[in-house]
């Protein structure tokens, strides 16, 4: 600003032309650099993006921002985009989505940190604790692996040498001690994307989405931005031991949407919904009293489970496994894995439950009741006989009184 003195010798300040441009551009409210607005896209040229700011002001921005890695432009007229502003420049306000490293000096560096302006930058190489970022043609500056990332990568080395936007976090001694993080650009971009999905996504929708991450009790699942979990049971009908025999890191997968708690950003998937469900059809391939076989899944105190196919278990009761004897634990005849032939003793399609027999049970069960049978048609002999005896007995009497 410059300073006149007014008619009566009192010093005044003087507004810059630049300043006066800014207050007529944009009202009585002038820009600072760094401000972010939300401005509609009026006019793309070859170099520029012009956007309204409001009444009859209009800002620009380099065109080079807005495309991607193909160099094809992302966005169109009448779209509207959040940008920085920069500074005015030959009568012109100038805007910015990030800080170029190559047209950058240490005065934008310096506002890009005090305004949470991003600035592009290079992974040079990866040291202890972190990343060394190319930034402004010739700055380095560092990036700690905390923050390079949403999840930390199996390889550290898959950033080198990637382009990518950092926030300056840290800066001191006149630019020669810059510390950034990718990982707050990352979260304000899946904020943005989560807020779009609240507005889209609901239970019970199927869904496509890449797995990221495997662990033992599950698997994560990235839909556009928002994360989630497909719990182990809910993986296949099949009972599934190891994740990583049936599903693998960046893998596309339809999924049915469980869960959506956007309070505790807490989603959970499932891929079994999305599959067969074996008991709607249990009727048609399983039927009381035929034989079958299947694999021991589990033993527990009360019984062992026996896997039939994918997703129908059913269950031997410990008093049906010891084949006339008594047993505390059903491991004590059967072991987990055996193959093993069972009969069907009663099915309930709405419990979702079957019971079953060993064969060697059933073969049991069935010499008994004959044993039982044969046993009273003996003791039957000594009676008056059947109705066939009875009236051949009246036949000879009738004979014998004549």
């Amino acid at each position: 600003m410059d300073h006149i003195k007014d008619d009566n010798g009192t010093s005044t300040e003087e507004k810059s032309f630049e300043e006066l441009l800014e207050e007529s551009l944009v009202g009585t409210q002038r820009l600072e650099p760094g401000q972010k607005v939300k401005a509609e896209i009026v006019k793309i040229t070859n170099d520029w993006i012009f956007i309204d700011l409001g009444g009859k002001s209009e800002g620009a921005l380099a065109r080079s921002e807005m495309v991607d890695d193909k160099g094809e432009l992302t966005v169109a007229e009448g779209d509207t985009i959040e940008a920085h502003f920069l500074s005015s420049r030959n009568q012109e306000l100038i805007f910015t989505t990030r800080i170029d490293s190559r047209d950058a000096g240490l005065s934008h560096l310096e506002d890009a940190w005090r305004s949470g302006i991003p600035v592009e930058g290079v992974v040079e190489k990866e040291i202890k604790g972190g990343y060394e970022i190319k930034i402004a043609g010739k700055l380095r500056g560092f990036c700690p692996h905390s923050q390079m990332g949403i999840r930390r990568r199996d390889d550290d080395n898959e950033y080198v040498g990637q382009h990518l936007t950092f926030k300056i976090t840290e800066y001191a001694e006149d630019g020669r001690n810059i510390v950034l993080s990718h990982r707050a650009i990352r979260e304000e971009e899946l904020q943005k994307k989560k807020e779009i999905l609240k507005e889209t996504l609901q239970e019970g929708q199927r869904v496509t989405g890449i797995i990221t991450s495997i662990l033992k009790f599950g698997a994560f699942l990235d839909i556009d931005g928002a994360q989630g979990l497909i719990p182990i049971s809910e993986i296949s009908w099949d009972q599934v031991e190891d994740i990583k025999d049936v599903l693998t890191s960046g893998q596309e997968i339809e999924v049915v949407i469980m869960k959506l708690d956007w309070e505790n950003d807490r989603l959970s998937f499932s891929i079994k919904q999305t599959l067969p469900n074996p008991w709607e059809t249990i009727d048609e391939k399983y039927s009381v009293g035929s034989r079958y076989r299947g694999k021991v899944s589990r033993l527990m105190k009360f019984g062992a489970f026996v896997t039939l196919e994918g997703g129908i278990d059913g269950l031997i009761h410990i008093s049906r496994l010891g084949a006339g004897k008594t047993i505390n634990h059903p491991g004590e005849v059967l072991k987990q894995g055996q193959d093993i032939e069972v009969q069907i003793e009663n099915i309930d399609k709405e419990q979702k439950r079957i019971s079953l027999l060993t064969t060697a049970y059933a073969e049991a069960q069935k010499a008994e009741e004959k044993d039982d049978y044969q046993s009273y048609m003996g003791k039957s002999s000594t009676s008056m006989g059947t109705l066939g005896d009875l009236l051949k007995n009246r036949g000879l009497a009738k004979k014998i009184k004549k």
